[in-house]
């Protein structure tokens, strides 16, 4: 499907009127994500906020470093994870939301799959969904459609426990933004206001190197389908790769990333590391390109 056919099918959304985030998200300038993982197995920093102190007091340091946005997770999503039940994902997510939202000054967003949670967290105070499977389980387009709030759909090729078993496409980019372009149709049908749509190309999930370093290069074929697109490349192994460096060394690559992926038109950048990250957008927009 072309860019210009979903945009025309962007007066298709029928849910609550535009939420306030979906105004910043559209603001113009490139926004800051900053990663809250309280799961004990994220592939970066899994354990080091799975306590309710622990994670409110991260928390509240990327929102002082500049983020945006804060977005938090309670299942890992690594390669070959173990997904969570239902409770446990619940246990680990909605008291961190409730927490922060009072005392973050920052919105906050809710990186899950399960209608339930998304009720939960967004009851508890969440302003956003982030879902690595676009929406597609039982349930789940029509409790954001309900809800309101702004959803990031992301391009997953199978699960994470699979994701990495030699993924393969015939033309990377193409397929990835048609399936992004179809769950947007998807979204609008349901009911979802085109204004609430964030679309993200799912750096490492599913994909080789040769991939990520293809969907980077061609970004500007998902900006011209006229939605925000997150981008979430910090630390991650295509970064490793490239620059043969471990996952705690690898902050100038994800830096390098990140600049390339603004100036491809990404409208925000989910990181771990806020301060650098927020440096590196400083200096752009002082030269005027960011």
């Amino acid at each position: 499907m072309t860019g210009t056919a979903v945009v025309d099918r962007a007066t298709a959304g029928t849910g609550p009127s535009t939420h306030p985030l979906s105004r910043v998200l559209r603001a113009g300038r490139p926004l800051v994500c900053g990663i809250l993982n309280v799961t004990p197995d994220s592939f970066s920093d899994g354990g080091l906020f799975d306590s309710l102190d622990r994670a409110v007091r991260h928390g509240c340091a990327l929102a002082a470093e500049g983020a945006d946005l804060i977005d938090i997770g309670g299942e890992s999503t690594r390669p070959g994870a173990r997904p969570p039940t239902l409770t446990e994902e619940l246990d680990r997510v909605v008291p961190v939301v409730e927490a922060l939202a009072g005392q973050a000054t920052v919105p906050l967003s809710v990186d899950t799959s399960r209608p339930e949670v998304m009720r939960a967290a967004v009851a508890a105070g969440a302003s956003m969904v982030n879902d690595v499977r676009a929406l597609q389980r039982p349930g789940a387009l029509a409790a954001v459609a309900e809800l309101g709030v702004p959803v990031c759909l992301m391009h997953m090729q199978r699960a994470p426990e699979t994701m990495q078993e030699d993924p393969r496409y015939q033309d990377v980019v193409a397929e990835v933004r048609a399936f992004l372009a179809e769950r947007v149709v998807a979204c609008l049908d349901a009911g979802v206001r085109p204004e609430n749509l964030v679309i993200d190309p799912g750096f490492g999930f599913g994909k080789t190197l040769e991939h990520n370093v293809a969907l980077l290069a061609s970004l500007d074929a998902f900006t011209r389908l006229g939605f925000p697109v997150m981008v979430g490349l910090s630390r991650k192994s295509v970064v490793g790769q490239l620059t043969g460096r471990t996952v705690g060394d690898r902050l100038p690559g994800s830096l390098a990333a990140a600049l390339v992926a603004v100036q491809r038109g990404a409208s925000v950048l989910r990181v771990h590391d806020v301060a650098a990250t927020r440096d590196v957008l400083t200096v752009l927009a002082a030269v005027g390109t960011a």
